[in-house]
């Protein structure tokens, strides 16, 4: 038996929280706070919900976004790629902030 304090939630709510998780490709704690709530409460429905039946029909929340391995794959390249381009912006702006410097002298 809970606690008198322990808030209640709607099935709908839970589902909309869990879709979100899944479909905004945030983490569970993030979505939590946006929406006021334990990030463990979050937690445990998505994981609930993945254990009923969306994981057996094939869409994982967990992983994220119902996409197919093709979307996935294209999605792990963009954030590579991603990745990769700030870390050359970050040295063009070294770089430029030392050239700049020097020009100085």
């Amino acid at each position: 038996m809970g606690s008198k304090y322990t808030k209640r939630y709607s099935e709908e709510f839970k589902r909309d929280a869990i879709t979100l998780v899944a479909s905004s490709g945030r983490t569970v704690t993030e979505v939590a706070r946006e929406l006021g709530i334990s990030s463990e409460s979050l937690r445990g429905w998505v994981k609930k919900a993945n254990g009923a039946g969306q994981a057996a029909a094939g869409v994982s929340v967990a992983a994220g976004n119902g996409l197919d391995a093709a979307e996935q794959e294209e999605l792990k390249r963009l954030r590579k790629l991603a990745a990769d381009q700030a870390k050359m912006i970050e040295i063009l702006k070294k770089s430029t902030a030392f050239f700049a410097k020097e020009s100085d002298r």
